[in-house]
């Protein structure tokens, strides 16, 4: 009995034996992907060179470092002109970058952003996390304030106003947590900023701050009193 032949419904083309090739540049090709090529049939190629990856590896890395100068910079902020020297780059890469993190800090699930006054750049909590800093750095108003909570006020009273800069240069350590709980108790406020470089905030003292130390007027304070590492003088201003 003769071998019966079979037909398909599949197209001529489809039937064949898939057949593999070396092209040349010895890669190894399939002749069913070649023959779609030549079809016209859209064929997918990654367009990304080794060149480009290694430039988006480098601008990430300068904007992470962007990003730890704005950090240690705090309330002061740095300049472009500050931010360009210490990368290494030219003016319109670190706008670049500036805006880049800008950007990256507008997503609702952040809780800081980041502020452009003039020339200079620095981080800002967000509106929605206010509530919660007051709670953080709250005090019973009827606890006793520490020494160095007590020199720093002072300092404000008798300087004001005054940046955070100043106060650190007189006591000789970081203000920026004491001056914040400050703040969140209601002593101390923000009055404006410098005109120097960067625009830092001014501090002064509050209303609350003249009732609870019984003041009607900081021309009532006593004579500037000396002060040391131990906080002495500062005991006796405000220890009432």
């Amino acid at each position: 009995m003769p071998d019966e032949k079979y037909e398909t419904d599949l197209p001529e083309a489809e039937q064949e034996d898939e057949e593999w090739e070396i092209d040349s540049n010895l890669n190894v090709v399939s002749s069913v992907h070649a023959n779609a090529s030549e079809l016209g049939e859209e064929v997918t190629v990654s367009e990304e060179t080794p060149e480009e990856s290694e430039e988006e590896e480098i601008r990430a890395d300068m904007g992470a470092a962007l990003e730890g100068l704005l950090f240690l910079t705090g309330d002061e902020g740095i300049t472009l002109e500050q931010a360009m020297n210490a990368l290494g780059t030219d003016e319109e890469t670190t706008l670049q970058l500036f805006d880049d993190l800008q950007k990256y800090y507008l997503d609702d699930r952040r809780g800081i952003e980041i502020a452009h006054f003039g020339d200079t750049w620095r981080f800002l909590s967000k509106a929605a996390v206010h509530p919660y800093a007051k709670k953080l750095f709250s005090i019973d108003k009827e606890s006793r304030l520490s020494n160095a909570a007590l020199e720093t006020l002072a300092i404000i009273a008798y300087k004001q106003p005054i940046t955070r800069v100043e106060i650190e240069e007189i006591r000789g350590v970081g203000a920026d947590m004491m001056l914040r709980k400050l703040e969140a108790r209601g002593l101390i406020r923000e009055s404006g900023r410098s005109d120097a470089p960067g625009r830092p905030i001014l501090y002064s003292v509050t209303e609350d701050f003249m009732d609870s130390f019984q003041l009607l007027s900081l021309d009532e304070l006593p004579e500037l009193p000396s002060f040391n590492e131990e906080g002495e003088g500062s005991d006796e201003l405000f220890g009432q």
